[in-house]
């Protein structure tokens, strides 16, 4: 039976769809088998990272501690609409994955993986356990360096500089 003049009403759908962000990524490792870290690292990242595109590894000194072996940096860019916590927590999980243990790790020292959220979009991240831009990315040639072959025109929030200018700036 018809009821006339009675409107069936549907829920109203968000219009808003989460937000993409274009996100890098540094990747480095300087214990055990460093480039199956990595690659475990690039496998991982391809089911979070739409879009990924991952630099070459690069073999490079530690800084700081010196006394060390010697690390593999690399970089991976990507889209994702995770919030930036969000993603790092996901980028935590994949370092525990090849044993990486934190707090314990030392600032510096030597790890099986480490992955960290360098840039996410234009936004700028303070929080009690992420800062984003990285705080010190733009002074380490080992993530400006892999960063600029996958994507130099990516703009620094806080600078209005591309990793390429951030990078020259780095090698005068």
């Amino acid at each position: 039976m018809r009821f006339p003049g009675r409107v069936s009403v549907s829920p109203a759908r968000s219009s808003r769809a989460p937000k993409v962000r274009t996100v890098a990524i540094a990747l480095g490792s300087n214990v055990g088998e460093r480039e199956t870290h990595l690659e475990h690292a690039v496998r991982r990242l391809g089911g979070i990272v739409r879009a990924l595109r991952v630099s070459s590894f690069h073999e490079t000194l530690p800084e700081g501690i010196t006394d060390q072996p010697l690390f593999l940096n690399a970089a991976a860019v990507g889209e994702s609409t995770d919030p930036p916590e969000a993603l790092l927590g996901r980028l935590q999980e994949i370092e525990m994955e090849r044993g990486r243990e934190r707090p314990s790790s030392s600032p510096g020292g030597p790890r099986t993986l480490d992955l960290d959220l360098i840039l996410v979009g234009d936004e700028v991240v303070q929080t009690g356990t992420l800062t984003v831009p990285h705080p010190r990315f733009r002074e380490r040639a080992f993530v400006l360096e892999p960063l600029a072959e996958v994507a130099p025109d990516l703009v620094d929030p806080e600078s209005g500089l591309t990793v390429q200018e951030l990078l020259e700036r780095l090698d005068r």
